[in-house]
């Protein structure tokens, strides 16, 4: 059972190891819940939820986790904007969230854990941090002393801000002693939402709710920490340091994986940019499967660019995918067992290889060129059955076909065996004006309806 995986920290591929043998601790950074989920945000999670779902199917046992944002200076701001409360708002939004997740099927997370719901833990940590002089007190609020912390910038390799970066307003202070310091606490404003502790009544800053989180339920180190690679920094940077400082544990993460950007005309798909297209749009549109093979078929590292043209292209490749396991089931051929073994090898060694979804995409097509000139039979039936547990993109099923045009397809198939292509191509014609599309295959076909 070995993994290789690309860890951002040291940049470059290693076997996964846990802590623990076989159980894996996986933290994602989840939504603020501000405004409605896009497309690009569906990337991140359809990719991990495909990650952590292969790992469980190579018998890992995984504990899930991601936190939600609920309270942020944007759902404070969007909230005034709707003329509600700050709860409502939050809410609001993580519920439709949840509800994109369960129509992408992304049903591999095991807690979905509010900021909110840990200021114990934020504020304990906050306190150790003031305890081992690593942050400071100003008017406003706990800062981290970046100073004080001389591996900042170790994974992502930079200590500035750049355009992609994502940032939150509530670490601009004037009072800060260092340019590049962030906040840990924020005392309270009026008419802003606050908590009361013994470090004054405030709310929290926006990197240390995740480590407080992943010290709740991993300890003060663990295996995998994913995200969208713009939180590399300055949010990964600063949770390293945080965690590192108040444990004094290295590292606090063992692997860290980061997910490309889903580009449209090679710019970040965001709502700063007003670009973004909805989860709920877009599943207006295509199926869930269509989506999670769009983001599938390419590696979870690279970029996506994209286009109607895509979504058609994987819509197409789905159908083709879907075909062969319809043709496949109940089937017996001359398909020899050696070439599909041969072929499940290098299709997992892919996945092995940092969950290479690309490559692994390019061996499952080739061998159903191959097996069609065959003949497809049920152990290949079997195995798509069996990737599917965490591809999650086939359905096994064929749209219903008018009696009448089955009759029409099967006498075209008699007229093929025969090698009247005269009459085969004639009937057609006839499948056609009536609405449908009839795809050859070995020695069978296969009908859709025309979209």
């Amino acid at each position: 059972m070995t993994i290789r995986v690309y860890n951002t920290l040291t940049r470059k591929k290693s076997v996964l190891k846990p802590i623990k043998y076989s159980e894996i601790k996986v933290f994602v950074c989840g939504i603020t819940p501000h405004d409605y989920s896009h497309i690009g945000h569906a990337k991140t999670y359809v990719q991990f939820d495909f990650i952590v779902k292969y790992l469980r199917f190579k018998k890992y046992k995984v504990f899930y986790l991601q936190n939600v944002t609920d309270i942020d200076d944007r759902i404070i701001e969007r909230a005034r904007s709707e003329k509600k409360a700050w709860l409502e708002t939050s809410r609001y939004y993580e519920a439709e969230f949840l509800k994109n997740m369960k129509d992408l099927h992304v049903d591999s997370v095991d807690k979905y854990a509010r900021a909110t719901e840990f200021i114990t833990q934020i504020v304990g940590q906050v306190k150790t941090l003031l305890r081992k002089g690593y942050a400071y007190k100003t008017d406003d609020g706990y800062y981290f002393d970046l100073s004080k912390f001389p591996d900042y910038g170790k994974l992502s390799g930079r200590t500035v801000l750049e355009a992609e970066d994502s940032v939150s307003r509530i670490d601009e202070s004037i009072n800060k002693k260092n340019k590049s310091d962030f906040c840990l606490w924020k005392f309270s404003k009026k008419d802003e939402p606050s908590w009361d502790s013994d470090i004054g009544s405030g709310r929290p800053g926006w990197h240390i709710e995740d480590t407080a989180i992943t010290e709740h339920f991993f300890g003060p180190q663990y295996d995998v920490h994913g995200g969208a690679r713009d939180l590399i920094f300055p949010h990964h940077e600063a949770e390293i340091a945080q965690m590192e400082s108040a444990s004094g544990k290295k590292p606090f993460v063992r692997y860290w994986l980061h997910t490309g950007f889903l580009n449209v005309k090679n710019t970040k798909m965001s709502k700063s940019l007003g670009n973004f297209i909805t989860i709920s749009e877009i599943l207006r549109k295509y199926d869930y499967k269509v989506l999670r093979y769009f983001y599938l078929s390419k590696h979870y590292r690279s970029p996506i660019d994209f286009s109607d043209e895509l979504l058609e292209q994987s819509k197409n490749s789905l159908e083709r995918l879907n075909g062969f396991a319809i043709n496949s089931r109940g089937k017996k051929s001359k398909l020899k067992k050696s070439f599909l073994l041969k072929t499940k090898k290098s299709f997992y060694n892919a996945l092995d290889d940092d969950f290479d979804t690309p490559k692994a995409f390019s061996i499952l097509f080739e061998f159903i060129r191959k097996a069609n000139k065959i003949g497809p039979n049920n152990d290949c039936y079997l195995f798509l059955k069996e990737i599917n547990q965490f591809l999650d993109i086939l359905s096994f099923e064929q749209e219903k076909i008018p009696e009448n045009i089955i009759i029409f397809a099967e006498k075209r198939l008699e007229a093929r065996n025969k090698k009247d292509f005269i009459q085969a191509d004639k009937i057609r014609k006839q499948i056609n004006s009536l609405g449908y599309l009839i795809e050859d295959l070995n020695n069978d076909y296969k009908l859709k309806k025309k979209t």
